[in-house]
């Protein structure tokens, strides 16, 4: 073992620096993979919970269309009548529902995509206040040269 390798006191500033240097590489490569696996691990939880979403969604379809269903047949025993009466009782609910449903979103989405009207209009009265300030100031520009000139020619 030399000298200079065992002991820090005994090192070079040369052997200092490419020692801290190695050490800094290294703590950027272990940060970089620590921060790759933190990501895989948050990414599989994720994923884990989207799955999760969807099959509560499709049981959520389902369950709708069983109501429904439960919902023509409660009509057939409330009516006493033939089954096709309730179901078509419940395609017309279903029916009105979605032409409501389709109107109130007409009406929404008609004012179109979201514009910032008011700071435009701003924009506009900032630029028309400073185009109005820049032609009185060339107003006072302009009188100021003609006052020089009458003064050179008195």
């Amino acid at each position: 073992m030399t000298p200079s390798s065992g002991n820090g006191a005994d090192k070079s500033l040369g052997e200092i620096v490419q020692e801290v240097s190695e050490k800094a590489s290294l703590l950027v490569r272990e940060e970089i993979e620590l921060a790759k696996a933190e990501v895989t691990e948050k990414a599989k939880v994720l994923a884990k919970g989207a799955g999760v979403a969807a099959a509560a969604g499709v049981f959520l379809v389902f369950a709708v269309v069983m109501l429904l269903h439960t919902l023509a047949w409660f009509f057939v025993d409330l009516f006493d009548t033939v089954v096709w009466v309730g179901f078509g009782l419940v395609t017309v609910i279903l029916i009105a529902l979605g032409a409501v449903a389709g109107v109130l979103a007409k009406r929404w989405l008609s004012t179109g995509p979201p514009t910032p009207d008011l700071a435009i209009e701003e924009a506009k009265i900032t630029r028309q206040t400073l185009e109005q300030q820049g032609v009185e100031r060339d107003q006072v520009k302009r009188s100021l040269e003609r006052s020089k000139e009458q003064e050179r020619t008195v």
